[in-house]
C-alpha cells in the first residue's frame, strides 16, 4: 500500500500557523493567544486554522511533539554509543534546533513552556536509563542519576542556548560533562 504524501500547501499552511503561534507566544501568555490572533498573523482565515487544530493548546502540543520526535530520532543514534560527555547530546540538539532556528528558538524561548521541558526530560530520561541499565543494576540508583543528569542538562542547555553563546558549545559541554561525571568539586578544580 502506498503511503499518502501530505500536500505541500497543507505543510506550508500549518507551518505559517505554527510560526505565527510561536511568535505570539513569545509576546504573550498562551491563555491570551486566540485563534483569531493566530489566523491574522499567519494570514489565513480562522476556519483554516480550525481545519487543522481544535485550539491553541493543540497547536502547542503538536509543536512540542515534533521537536521531541526530532530530538529523539537523533538521540537514537547516540544510544548505541558509550556517551562519556554530553557534547554529542548538546551538539545533536543544537543541530535539530538550527535546522529551523527561528521556529524552535521561539518555542524554546517561551518561559512558561514547562510542558516541552517535561516532554524532553521524559524522553531523555528513558534514553539515559537504557544506557545506565547495563552499567548500574540498582534501579533506584540508576533512576536517581538519570533524573539528576536530565534535569540539570536541560536547564543549563536552555541557559546556554539563550545566552550570547560567547562560550563555545564544545567548552560548555566539556564543563557540563565534568559537572555530571565529577560533580561540583571536579568543575571547581578545573
Amino acid at each position: 500500500m502506498e503511503e499518502k504524501k501530505t500536500d505541500r500547501r497543507v505543510i506550508k499552511t500549518k507551518r505559517a500557523i505554527r510560526n505565527a503561534f510561536a511568535q505570539l507566544l513569545a509576546q504573550k501568555d498562551i491563555n491570551d493567544v486566540t485563534i483569531t490572533d493566530v489566523a491574522n498573523l499567519a494570514d489565513v482565515n480562522r476556519k483554516t486554522v480550525y481545519n487543522y487544530y481544535a485550539g491553541t493548546y493543540e497547536i502547542l502540543d503538536e509543536m512540542e511533539n515534533d521537536l521531541v520526535a526530532a530530538f529523539s530520532a537523533v538521540l537514537g543514534e547516540l544510544e548505541r554509543k558509550d556517551i562519556a560527555s554530553p557534547y554529542e547530546i548538546f551538539h545533536k540538539l543544537t543541530e535539530v534546533i538550527n535546522a529551523d532556528f527561528d521556529f524552535y528558538s521561539k518555542l524554546i524561548g517561551i518561559d512558561a513552556n514547562f510542558q516541552l521541558t517535561r516532554k524532553l526530560a521524559t524522553m531523555l530520561r528513558v534514553r539515559i536509563n537504557r544506557i545506565l541499565s547495563e552499567k548500574i543494576p540498582d534501579r533506584n540508583k540508576a533512576n536517581l542519576i538519570s533524573d539528576y543528569v536530565t534535569s540539570g542538562m536541560l536547564v543549563v542547555y536552555r541557559g546556554w542556548f539563550h545566552s550570547d553563546r560567547s562560550q563555545s558549545l564544545e567548552e560548555f559541554s566539556r564543563e557540563v560533562g565534568t559537572l555530571v561525571f565529577s560533580g561540583i568539586n571536579g568543575l571547581v578544580k578545573n
